[in-house]
C-alpha cells in the first residue's frame, strides 16, 4: 500500500471514529435527527450516482424511496412481521422492480430516460393514493413501528425508539450502504459502467452488453433508495404519499452534482452540507427551492466538477498566477 492511499484509508477510519463519537458531542434531539437525515441523504444520492456512472439520469429515487417506505411499514403493520425481514423483503422487491421497468425502457436515453423514471415514480404515488383500503389513500400511515429490538447475547439490549440508538443503526446501514457500493463501482461491473458512459456504441463494440449492466446499475441504485425509505419509515412512525415528491428527487440529483458525481466521495459531501447547511436556517424553509437552485447555478458555472473539483481548481489557478507573474518578469528583463 503507498503512502497516499495509507493516508486516505487512515482519513477514512478517522471519520468513521468521529462518527461514531458525535453523539457524545452534540447530545440533542434536533443534532441526532439531523445526522439521521444525512446518513439517508447519503445513501441515496451516492446510489443515484451509481446509476449516474452509466451516462443515465434517473428520476425515480423519491418514487422507489415511498416504495420502499409503505412496503416496510405495510409488512410489519398487515402481517406482523419483523422489521429487520420486512427491509430485507423491501430492498429485494424494489430491486426486482427497478430490473422490470429497467429491462423495458432501459434502451431510452438521456432526457427520454430521465422522464421515463419521473413517470415511473408519479405512478407509484399516484398507485399509493388510489389503493386507499391498504395505504389509508392521502391520509397515509401513523404509527409505524420502529426497528425491533436486539438483544446482544442475552446481557443487554438495544431500544431503537431511543433516538441516539437509531442514530448508529443508520449509520451502520450507511458504512455497509457505502462499502458495497464502493466495491461494486472498483469491480469489474463498474468498469464496465464506465465504459458505456464513455461511449455506448464503443462499449458494444468491445462485447459489453450495455442494456443489462445499465439495468444493472438502475436497480442497484433502487435497491438502496428502498432500504432508505424503509429505514425512514421506522425512524419517523408515519407516512404519505407525497413525504418523497418530485422535489425531494431533484434534491438528491442537486446532492449528487454540487458534490461531484466524478467522484466517490462527492455525493457524500453534496449531500453532508446540503442538508446541514438549509437546516440551520429553518425561518427560510420556503424559500429551500431557490437556495439549491442558486447553489446548483454557482456549481454549474464555477466548479462543473462539483466541490470535489474545488482542490484541483484553486491548484489551477495558482499555478495560472504563477505562469502570469513568471512571464511579466520576462516581459520586464526584455
Amino acid at each position: 500500500m503507498n503512502k497516499l492511499k495509507l493516508i486516505k484509508f487512515s482519513g477514512w477510519g478517522i471519520a468513521i471514529i468521529f462518527l461514531f463519537l458525535v453523539p457524545t458531542f452534540f447530545d440533542s434531539p434536533y443534532w441526532i435527527y439531523l445526522l439521521i437525515m444525512c446518513g439517508m441523504n447519503v445513501i441515496l444520492a451516492s446510489s443515484l450516482r451509481t446509476i449516474n456512472l452509466t451516462g443515465q439520469l434517473s428520476l425515480a429515487h423519491g418514487g422507489m424511496m415511498t416504495f420502499g417506505a409503505y412496503t416496510t411499514a405495510l409488512l410489519v403493520m398487515k402481517l406482523g412481521m419483523s422489521s429487520w425481514l420486512a427491509l430485507l423483503i423491501t430492498g429485494v422487491a424494489t430491486f426486482i422492480i427497478a430490473y422490470i421497468v429497467g429491462y423495458l425502457f432501459m434502451r431510452l436515453k438521456g432526457i427520454y430516460f430521465s422522464m421515463v423514471t419521473l413517470f415511473f415514480a408519479l405512478v407509484i404515488i399516484l398507485l399509493i393514493l388510489q389503493w386507499d383500503s391498504l395505504t389509508e389513500g392521502a391520509m397515509g400511515l401513523i404509527n409505524i413501528p420502529t426497528a425491533d429490538s436486539i438483544s446482544v447475547f442475552g446481557l443487554f439490549t438495544i431500544d431503537f425508539a431511543v433516538k441516539t440508538n437509531f442514530y448508529y443503526l443508520t449509520l451502520v446501514i450507511v458504512l455497509i450502504s457505502l462499502l458495497v457500493l464502493y466495491a461494486f463501482e472498483h469491480s469489474r461491473v463498474g468498469t464496465a459502467f464506465r465504459s458505456i458512459s464513455q461511449s455506448d456504441s464503443l462499449a458494444e463494440s468491445i462485447g459489453i452488453d450495455t442494456t443489462k449492466y445499465k439495468v444493472i446499475a438502475f436497480s442497484v441504485g433502487c435497491f438502496f433508495a428502498g432500504i432508505t425509505g424503509g429505514l425512514y419509515a421506522q425512524y419517523y412512525g408515519t407516512l404519505t404519499p407525497e413525504s418523497f415528491g418530485f422535489v425531494y428527487t431533484i434534491y438528491v440529483v442537486v446532492y449528487m452534482v454540487v458534490g461531484g458525481s466524478g467522484k466517490f466521495i462527492g455525493p457524500i459531501i453534496g449531500a453532508l452540507l446540503l442538508t446541514i447547511v438549509p437546516a440551520q436556517f429553518t425561518s427560510l424553509g420556503k424559500y429551500n427551492p431557490f437556495f439549491f437552485a442558486a447553489i446548483l447555478m454557482l456549481v454549474i458555472f464555477f466548479l462543473p466538477k462539483g466541490l470535489v473539483g474545488l482542490p484541483d481548481r484553486i491548484r489551477t489557478l495558482i499555478d495560472n498566477r504563477k505562469k502570469n507573474a513568471g512571464n511579466k518578469r520576462i516581459n520586464k528583463k526584455i
